[in-house]
This record gives structure tokens, sequence and C-alpha cells, in this order.
């Protein structure tokens, strides 16, 4: 079955279907040409060589067609849905970042239909199939992505020819047609736990902002024995006791997330320890007073080369973000490191109080754990 995707720059590129066939019933927009919409979003495109059942379940990626560089995808299969069991009845899935697919649609060079690891409980497009993701493969990857390089991300969808369906969702308009924007929802709202939840570890507890966690992070906290309020983005932190307060990843325009950000420029009033990852870099940005920009087509990888200012170590990092903050700091602040590719802001820090963020992924999932030991620095300020 043939599938086609669609850029807002006027271009359609054509593919064969690997993931989910449905006709449009679940679309949230009608094309113009009357074809039957199945994913809309932004156009993004990932360079990780592996790590595809990671970065799908990422809850960065909602509202996102997702492009994979590499060739070859799909040769070692899906690993099952097993819960990583710890002592106090704690529960964590172990092979995901969530308990979905996170990703509007798919886009690969090449799918490979064979699949082997020992691991392996199925297929990728048995899975896509199963949660009604659509996919398409035999698409020149390498050409698109330098297009997305060059003009930055874009807005599209994949269709389906034949079938109309009614539109509804926030869209832009770009050249007389109609693309569903992302950016202009509250996607934090979407992919947040809307009731808290707690893990009891050890003696020190640590609050989490969930704006789109991924598990990779809640593992690393339990594992290093901290006990974990899991709480909404939009909870009121003043309901619960901890040590210290960590603000997730998300998706999306992190001006959107205010709820978040007002709970976190309470606490910089006080001297509990804060650390923020990806998205929790920027909400704790704007909770300071600074601003953040989109980059032209984001950091998704897992070989960004960054330095940490106050030493000049450099780390090879795993990233998944489209926006930045601004390098105009607020008194009190630094910047903690810095992108070696483009020089963007990748993390900050307060001078005196127990306050600070990075941009990337220390816990990888997938990728890297050059910067692992950031975790230790913030338990060891509780």
């Amino acid at each position: 079955m043939k599938k086609i995707l669609t850029l807002a720059d006027g271009s359609a590129i054509a593919g064969d279907s690997f993931g989910a066939h449905s006709t449009g019933s679940t679309s949230s927009l009608q094309a113009s040409s009357g074809q039957a919409v199945e994913a809309e979003g932004e156009v993004v495109f990932a360079t990780g060589m592996v790590g595809y059942p990671e970065s799908l379940t990422d809850p960065s990626f909602a509202g996102q067609i997702l492009v994979l560089t590499y060739p070859l995808i799909g040769n070692y299969g899906v690993p099952k849905h097993e819960t990583w069991n710890m002592e106090h009845g704690t529960k964590v899935l172990k092979n995901f970042e969530s308990e979905k697919i996170q990703i509007a649609g798919l886009v690969v060079s090449e799918y490979s239909e064979k699949y082997s690891h020992h691991a392996a409980k199925e297929s990728l497009a048995a899975w896509l199939q199963r949660e009604n993701i659509p996919a398409i493969t035999g698409v020149d990857t390498r050409s698109l992505t330098q297009k997305l390089r060059e003009q930055g991300t874009i807005l599209g969808r994949i269709e389906n020819r034949g079938q109309r369906v009614e539109g509804r969702g926030q869209k832009s308009d770009v050249g007389g047609q109609k693309f569903y924007d992302p950016n202009k929802e509250h996607l934090v709202a979407r992919v947040s736990p809307t009731k808290p939840r707690f893990f009891k570890r050890g003696k020190k507890t640590v609050a989490i902002l969930d704006c789109g966690m991924k598990l990779g992070i809640l593992r690393s906290f339990l594992e290093r024995g901290i006990s974990v309020h899991h709480l909404p983005h939009d909870f009121n932190l003043e309901k619960v006791k901890f040590d210290g307060l960590f603000i997730s990843n998300g998706p999306g325009d992190p001006a959107r997330a205010v709820e978040a950000i007002h709970s976190i420029r309470q606490q910089l009033k006080k001297s509990k320890p804060i650390f923020g990852i990806c998205l929790g870099n920027q909400l704790l940005a704007l909770a300071a007073g600074m601003q953040t920009f989109k980059l032209p087509y984001g950091h998704r990888s897992q070989n960004q080369p960054v330095r940490e200012i106050k030493t000049g170590r450099c780390f090879i990092t795993s990233q998944n973000h489209g926006f930045a903050v601004r390098n105009k700091m607020k008194a009190g602040w630094e910047v903690a490191f810095e992108n070696l590719n483009d020089g963007s802001i990748e993390g900050l820090r307060h001078r005196s109080k127990p306050f600070f963020s990075v941009q990337f992924h220390p816990e990888a999932s997938p990728g890297p754990t050059d910067t692992e030991f950031l975790f230790d620095e913030f338990i060891a300020k509780l």
C-alpha cells in the first residue's frame, strides 16, 4: 500500500506503508486534495543508529512525524513489554520510555522485514500496526534530511488517497493549505500523567514534575535508592513533602506550560535543590525570567558534543528538543554547558543556590551515559 508524505513547502514524497493501514478514520485533518490524513505534525529527523523503541516512546516526540536517518530500521525488532521489578512493589517498564508510541508517524529509508535479536518479541511493523501508527519506507531520507536542515522543521502529513475526513485541531495556513501545527497546542498537558504516584525506595525523596518524562529518568532515581513523588505537570507542589524538585523533559513550546512555570517560580524562592532535563532546562529558565526560542531543526541525536564551561570537559550526549534557552542570563545565573556544534546553551546553573539544569539527557535511553554523574550531583545536594 502506498502512502504520501506531503510537506508544507508543496513537495510530496511517496513510500510504501509498513505501519498502520487505516483509512483515515482517526484522522484530524482533511487534505485539500481529498486524501485521508493518517498522521500530521512537525516533520523532524533523528540521527541515532539504534534506539528506535526508546525514541518512538519518548513523549518529547508528541505531535511529530519522525524521520530516522539511519538507513536500515527494524533489523533487531521490538523487545517485549516487560516491567522492571524492584523491592517495595515498584514496577516500571524496562525497555521503553513511556506506555505507548508517542510519535504521530514514522518515515524510514529501508524497513527490514526480518529481525534478529535475543530480546525481540515482535517486529517493528507489528508494533506500529497494533498501536495504529502509520509508517512509510522507501523514502530518500538523506535528501529529506538535507531539506529539513536547509529549510528548518516543516509541517507535514502522511496521507492515504481516496477518502475524505472531517477536520479539527489547530492548523497553520501554508501556501493555501491547512497544516496541523503542534506548537499551537499545550502538548505537555497531553502527555503528562493525570494522577500522582509515589515510589517508596529510600529516606530521600524527589518530586518529579512530569511534563512528558522518559521512564529512563525515573529508573535512574529508583536505581539510586531515591523515593519519588511522580506528579502531573500542573500539580500543587505544596501538597507533598520532598527534598528536591526534578523537572522532566517533554514536547512542544515550553512557554505554553504556564502551570509548571508558575510552580517552579514558587520553588525558586526557596532553597531546596532543583534539577531539570531537556524541557526542564527551558522551564527553569522561563521561571527565572529568561527567554526561549525555537531552533531551526532542533537537536535529535545521540552524538551531540557539549562542553562544561567551568572545567572545559567535553561530553557526547543524547538529545531530543526543538527549543533552546536564549543567551541572556538573569542575575545570579550562568551558562553551565554549551553545544560545540552551534554554540547554543546546554545547561544552566545558579551561582549561589542549588539550582541547575541541562538540555541533554544524562540518562540517555538511548545514547551515551557520559553525563550520568549529574544525577549523583543532584542527589548529593538533597
